[in-house]
Parts: C-alpha cells; structure tokens; sequence
C-alpha cells in the first residue's frame, strides 16, 4: 500500500507531504477540491513515479530541481513482487521507497531503495503495486480491439497469448525467408550461369596478391631498357677506368706514407678499404648493366597481364584482395545455390511445423477466452446490478472468423467485442453505439473491480471516474468504490459528495495566492471541515444549515465518520 507521499516544485506545488494511515489498510481516501485546484498533479506525481515521462515543463516556476518520493509498504505473501526487488538489486525487505527528481535542464533521475532504476524497471515493478484508473479510461470501451485485452487480463491468459505472439512472428518469418529461396529458385539458372562465369574467369587469371606491383615495376624497367643500359654503361666505365686507375695510385700513395710515418697508418688503411669498396661497386654495376632486357616481346606480356588485372578490378574490386575475395564468396554462393532445393524442403517442414503449433495453441487459447467470456458475463451482471445496472445486460460477441491459417494473427483468430444493452426488451449492441459518458464510466468500473479482484495490486486510484453520474448511479458508484476498499486500498479523486462521504480519511486540494505567488496544498480534513466540504460540494456558495445538516447525515450514513 502506499503510505508517503512527498512533492516538492511539481506544478503549482511547492512543498506537500501526504502521510495515509497505514492501520486502515481497508479504508477509502477520498480528495476533493474546486476545477483547477491541482488535483490532476497528484497523478501526474503518481505517472512519474510510475516511470512515465517527464518534462521539465512540470517544474515549478523558479525552481531548480523537483522532487516526488514515496514509501510503499508490501504483503509478505506477494512473494513475486519481493522476487522482483531482489532480482533488480534493491534488496528484499517488504518496503518499497521510489523517487523521482527532474532539473531545470529536463533531465530525470529514478531511484527504488535509493539506488538507481531506469523506467522500464520501474514502470515493471510498479504495474503490480498500483492500478490507476482515470475518467478517459472508459474510451478504451469505445475501441474493439482493445477488448480482447480486458478478457485476457481477466482470464489470466497473457502468458499464453505471448506464447502465441511469438510462434506466430516466427512463423511469418520463416514463411518470408521461404518465398524469397523460392524466388531464388526462379533466378537459380541464370544467377548459377553468371556466377560460374564470374568464379571462372577470376579463377582462370590464377592471381597471385602483389603481382599488379611487381608487373608494374617489371614493365617500367622495360620500357625504359635503353636508357638503363646507356647510363649504366657510362657510369660503369667512368667507376672502372677513370676512377679504378686513380685509386690504385692512391693505394700505393698511402702504403708509402704509412712506411714512412705510423700516424699515416690508419688513414691508409681506410682509404685502402674504400678503394676495394670501390672495386667491388664496380662488379656490381656491371652485373646490374649486364641484367637489364630490352625485350619487346617480353614487354608485351607484361601489358597483357596487367590489362587482365586492369579489366577484373573494374568488376571486382580495386585490389586483388578483394577479387579474390569476390571470387570466394561467389564460390559459397554457387554451393548455396547447388542446395537450394535441399534448404527449400527444409524450410517446408519448419514452416509446417510451426503453422500447426500456432493453429494448435490458437485453438487451446480461444477455448480459454470463451471459458473466460462466459464468467465475465455472469460476473458483469452481478457488478452492473450493484452499480444501479439492474437490468442491463453485458455481453461478448464473438465475430465468425473462419478458422484457417490465412486469418491468424498474432492475438490469434479471436475477435472480440463488447456488447450493451441498457433496457430489456432492446437488442445489444455495440458499447460505442448505445452507451452513454455516464454509463460507460460505470461500466469502466465495473471491469476495474473485476480487475482488481484479479490482479495482486494493494493501491488503486480512481481519477474522477464519476464523471457524468448522478443520482442513483452515483449511490451506486460510491458504494461499489467502498465495496472495493473492503480488500484494497483505494484512493479516490472525485467531485461526487456521495463518494467523499464514505472516505475514511479525507484530503482537500486547494488553490492559494501566498506572496503573488499561485500553489496548491492538499490538507487532511476533519469531522468539522468535512462537512463543510460536502456541504460545498451539494451547493456550491449557497451552502445553509439545512445543506450542513444533510451534508452531516451523508457523513454518518455513508460511514465516513
């Protein structure tokens, strides 16, 4: 149940601590207050607690930070929700403390147990600790193809239908990737022929990675064979003539200059060194002269293959790598293609297999919707009954749909959709056809009952859901809340003096001009100013004794004193 609640800087709130009486975990909260006097920012403060979305728009005029926390204390016995908190790292102790801050900036922050959460993980927790149900709720009654979702709420049927959603996309795709190998298959011959083409003629090349730069060099050397020659030739002959004639003279220079004094030794030994260092570049000059071709044919080898090379990397890629690379997947796919009608029958068969397993649990899923339809049915007329409904009737209509692979969805075959009718003797119809604001919004409630009863959540908050209602219905209305916070704790914004008078605690919301400055406060009112509350909310400012004295009975009689 929810016990705090703090905000600071939300809206038109500056500072609000709201502490609920955790020993009436059975009673009804009620809160009331004036069109516009904030009571829509208490939701909002629960929406993002929740982990909805947040604006910086909702920060308070002038503030720098906003601030909502609350402390939620949980049943032992939800054993899941306990599970929960320890498998997301926030400990495991039955309290539950989530808050929420947003700066000037926009940017968010959540935490539970004082660690950080992101909004999925909180939004996860949350939907199994409270239910928020709001006036515009009842439009989802006005769309069919939200009712097949109620009726698997009620019959506890998600895990299934999730089963079933995933076999069905599974099924889909492997019925895509079926018909495009059958459209492969179509193109099989001619894509085989070009692509053995292709492989063939890089094969056929037999490249080698690194040739292109070798041909390249090789035939820069061709071309210019004659120039190589020609200047080689002259450097060789001026190493070995002029220059070798002159360094033997010098040798012998430095032999006699090294007899004659020793300091000239190492000198001479150098020089020396250098003269033989020379004598050996000249063999080697005259081995590279001797080795240079000026063969023409030879040249016009070199061409061809390069422009070979030059034609497959305009097909294929720009280095050799990556023609070969092209060449080896080309091969993989060739084989691919070659076990095309292998991969096909294959592909039948899984196709196969999962449409019946999706038809299989289709079938299992619509018996339990029906089964659940049926005790909906019954359980609605009890709830209607109670909510002034007496004669109404609520029904599920199922519309034909043949019950072939062609029309599954990923819900299944089932199309669903809710049926009323307000007076005997009329035929049912479509809800979005025959209901009122009025009637719907009580209809709302009867399914939320019905859901609340279902599901594991301890706080549920109503949002002016009486909308629309008044006399009798509103009776009705105000005795199913109460009936409700026998087993939950209910929380409920309203502006019917029916409902408010059967609160168990009270809180009025307000709006004040303190310092030029607009806020709400929400205060917890007592026997006293209850009464002059629902006296406000009979008779607005014409409020007179004999209002205070009704508004007094209805405090009395609807057990909220």
């Amino acid at each position: 149940m929810l016990c705090e609640l703090r905000i600071k800087n939300l809206a038109l709130i500056e500072s609000m601590e709201l502490n609920f009486d955790r020993n009436s975990h059975d009673g009804l909260v009620v809160m009331t207050g004036e069109t516009g006097a904030g009571k829509s920012i208490m939701l909002r403060a629960i929406h993002l607690l929740t982990g909805g979305r947040a604006s910086q728009n909702w920060l308070r005029n002038g503030a720098d930070l906003c601030e909502i926390e609350a402390l939620f204390e949980l049943n032992p016995k939800h054993h899941h929700l306990l599970k929960k908190l320890e498998e997301g790292g926030f400990g495991d102790e039955p309290v539950v403390v989530i808050k929420r801050t947003i700066n000037n900036s926009g940017r968010s922050r959540l935490y539970v147990n004082g660690s950080i959460a992101t909004a999925k993980s909180v939004s996860n927790l949350t939907m199994d600790m409270l239910s928020v149900a709001s006036q515009h709720d009842h439009q989802q009654l006005l769309q069919p193809a939200l009712h097949l979702d109620f009726i698997d709420t009620l019959g506890e049927h998600w895990g299934d239908r999730i089963a079933l959603g995933r076999l069905y996309e599974q099924w889909q795709q492997k019925k895509e990737q079926l018909v495009q190998l059958r459209l492969e298959e179509q193109e099989k011959e001619q894509k085989r022929d070009f692509l053995k083409f292709q492989v063939s003629e890089i094969e056929q090349a037999e490249l080698v990675v690194g040739e292109d730069e070798l041909l390249a060099a090789e035939k820069k050397r061709l071309k210019n064979g004659d120039t190589l020659i020609k200047v080689s030739q002259d450097s060789y002959r001026l190493l070995s003539v002029e220059l070798m004639d002159g360094l033997v003279r010098l040798r012998q220079n430095m032999d006699q200059l090294a007899s004659l004094d020793s300091r000239a030794e190492k000198l001479a030994e150098d020089v020396s060194g250098y003269s033989y260092l020379a004598e050996d570049y000249v063999t080697e000059l005259r081995h590279y002269r001797d080795s240079i071709e000026t063969d023409p044919f030879r040249l016009d080898m070199v061409n061809e293959r390069l422009d070979v090379i030059r034609q497959l990397k305009r097909k294929y890629g720009e280095t050799l790598e990556e023609i070969l690379e092209f060449s080896a997947r080309g091969a993989l796919e060739l084989e691919g293609l070659e076990n095309l009608e292998t991969r096909i029958a294959e592909l039948q068969g899984e196709v196969a297999t999962l449409e019946q397993e999706a038809c299989r649990h289709a079938e299992q899923l619509s018996e339990k919707r029906r089964e659940t339809a049926v005790r909906m049915e019954e359980a609605m007329q009890g709830e209607l009954h109670s909510l002034a409904f007496g004669k109404a009737g609520f029904y599920v209509q199922w519309h034909e749909v043949e019950k072939v692979p062609e029309t599954m969805r990923s819900t299944g075959w089932d199309r669903g959709e809710f049926f009323f009718c307000a007076n005997p003797g009329e035929p049912s119809k479509p809800l979005a056809k025959v209901a009122s604001g009025g009637e719907l919004s009580r209809l709302m409630l009867a399914l939320k009952c019905l859901l609340a009863r279902k599901d594991m959540v301890e706080t549920v908050i109503f949002d002016e859901v009486d909308a629309g209602i008044g006399g009798e219905a509103a009776e009705a209305v105000a005795r199913k809340i109460k009936e409700l916070a026998e087993h939950h704790q209910v929380i409920c914004i309203t502006h019917l003096p029916q409902i408010a008078a059967r609160g168990t605690s009270h809180f009025r919301v307000s709006k004040e001009v303190d310092g030029g400055r607009t806020q709400s406060e929400v205060v917890r009112l007592s026997h006293t100013s209850r009464i002059e509350e629902l006296a406000r909310m009979l008779a607005g400012d014409s409020a007179t004794p004999k209002t205070k004295a009704w508004a007094e009975q209805m405090l009395v009689s609807g057990g909220g004193s």
